[in-house]
């Protein structure tokens, strides 16, 4: 059923407008009949941030934002599912056209800016479906004319620790001016004391909600040191590295598309992201795990994503291009590099120190 969805889908879908198509895919994924990618091989299991994982291949937010199919994509075969990003207030982000394709280099460019339909949508949905199981993120964001905007995360880790797997805190998107300025020193330090204090406020009610960071790939190593720094202080569960990047490399081959502002996402930006996992990794010690995202188009880039120091990854633009037939390559390739291997997170950060004593990616 999934293969048959995939054939049928998706080269109707790639030569409509990227928006157009997103939208078709989730109305499609939400009255399709139920499909169901079967269930993993127990060697695939990974317990991260006090959660048990059955697989360690999820969907980055971005595709599901407003919780409307969390269960259609535990069935096509992810291990857990990140929604959003969900705004505090309903909001309709940057003027379309706003996400591009880069065809010829398997990248995407995005600046839709956190359009939400707002915190009571996006909760009540998570809500109705709670009972399913299934672990499910949220990711959450700040809207873009907010007074304070450290107060959006508190009162969005308020409202969506209950109804959440665990809840990312993304300070990291290009798309809303200024906010990537929070992943500095002080101020990350003040926000990320905030939004602990809120999680454990509500303790009694929604359980110990694991709360992970997301970071930019573009930090310089002396503010990842900072960012990492902070993290460990304040006892954050986890960090996402990373989101997309304002960057263009140069051997980008659709230079006309590239020149449009916004994070470029896909195959493009692997190199960086997993160089940034590689130094996250051996910056945390161990602290908390990682989760890799950024340029994971097969089964082989998902594992460097696991030696540069992931626990778990996730993917999203490489769907467009390579179909859902590549959720079940990665969890095949995974499964091969475990021949005389206990399990998955033993390969965890194997290659970190080599992977940051190579030239910087350009």
């Amino acid at each position: 059923m999934i293969g048959l969805f995939d054939r049928l889908a998706r080269p109707f879908l790639r030569i409509l407008d990227p928006e157009t198509a997103h939208s078709i895919a989730i109305r499609g994924l939400s009255v399709a009949p139920g499909m169901t990618a079967g269930p993993d091989d127990s060697r695939l299991r990974v317990q991260a941030f006090g959660l048990d994982f059955p697989n360690p291949v999820g969907i980055a937010p971005g595709f599901d934002k407003h919780a409307e199919v969390p269960d259609a994509l535990f069935g096509l075969g992810f291990g857990f599912v990140e929604i959003g990003t969900v705004t505090p207030l309903p909001q309709t982000g940057n003027p379309r056209p706003r996400i591009f394709r880069l065809e010829p280099d398997g990248g995407v460019i995005n600046r839709l800016g956190f359009n939400s339909e707002g915190e009571a949508v996006v909760r009540a949905r998570l809500a109705a479906r709670a009972k399913r199981g299934g672990i499910v993120g949220v990711n959450v964001g700040a809207n873009k004319d907010s007074p304070d905007r450290s107060a959006d995360y508190v009162r969005l880790i308020e409202a969506m620790a209950p109804v959440a797997s665990y809840v990312t805190v993304n300070v990291s998107s290009p798309n809303t001016p200024g906010l990537r300025s929070m992943q500095q020193g002080s101020v990350l330090d003040d926000l990320l004391a905030r939004v602990v204090a809120a999680r454990d406020r509500i303790v009694e009610r929604a359980g110990s909600t694991p709360l992970l960071l997301k970071i930019a790939p573009d930090l310089s190593l002396t503010d990842l040191d900072d960012v990492v720094k902070v993290a460990r202080a304040r006892r954050i569960d986890g960090m996402i590295v990373g989101n997309t990047t304002i960057g263009r490399p140069p051997s980008l081959r659709d230079q006309a598309t590239a020149k449009e502002s916004g994070g470029l996402s896909g195959k493009p930006l692997f190199p960086l992201s997993t160089r940034m996992l590689a130094e996250t990794y051996l910056r945390a010690e161990c602290a908390f795990p990682l989760i890799g995202a950024g340029g994971i188009d097969s089964g082989a880039a998902a594992l460097a994503k696991f030696k540069a120091g992931a626990s778990l990854v996730q993917l999203y633009s490489a769907l467009i291009y390579r179909g859902l037939g590549l959720i079940g390559e990665i969890k095949s390739e995974l499964l091969g590099a475990l021949v005389g291997t206990a399990k998955l997170t033993d390969l965890t950060g194997t290659n970190a120190k080599s992977i940051t004593a190579e030239p910087w990616p350009g």
